[in-house]
């Protein structure tokens, strides 16, 4: 029995070239069909990914650098804003110091005005004053003088008096 495991074994061990050479004639004309209506068409579809993907990196990288533009052109609108706003505070309050100085000048205006006014008119209510004591003067120099003369006075006598008298009553005003 041990003979016979040995025989059959070289039959199962035997090669032949003829099924060889078959297997590896249907081995070249599957690859090639395979080539031919597999490979090419997946190629194809592989290098249209490919595209596809290089397209989307190119655009997300011109996103990117379109993002970053925008976002210093932001930052300086931004600062120029602030710029802005800083020199537009400042026009503010040099217009605001401007209105307040001439408002100020203008109340001095006034005030120097009533002030003259004031003065005008009390120049005149003093003027009114001393014509008024002069009138009251005058008339009681009129009854000094008729008192005096009842005593006897010359003209001379009496206009020294009453001019005496009115020189006394402008000194005291």
């Amino acid at each position: 029995m041990f003979e016979r495991l040995t025989l059959e074994s070289a039959d199962i061990i035997s090669v032949n070239i003829w099924q060889i050479l078959i297997s590896l004639a249907n081995l070249l004309i599957i690859f090639l069909i395979l080539k031919r209506f597999l490979w090419k068409p997946v190629k194809k579809v592989m290098d249209q990914r490919r595209a596809m993907v290089d397209d989307q990196f190119a655009a997300a990288a011109e996103a990117e650098a379109k993002a970053e533009k925008d976002k210093a052109q932001w930052a300086a609108k931004l600062a120029t804003a602030d710029e802005e706003a800083a020199a537009r505070i400042a026009a503010a309050d040099e217009t605001a110091r401007r209105h307040g100085d001439r408002v100020i000048v203008e109340a001095r205006v006034k005030a120097d005005g009533i002030i003259r006014q004031a003065e005008a008119e009390a120049a005149l209510e003093r003027q009114k004053a001393e014509a008024g004591m002069k009138q009251e003067i005058a008339v009681v120099g009129a009854a000094l003088a008729e008192k005096m003369l009842e005593r006897e006075m010359n003209a001379a006598d009496h206009e020294k008096m009453i001019e005496s008298f009115l020189d006394e009553m402008g000194d005291a005003t």
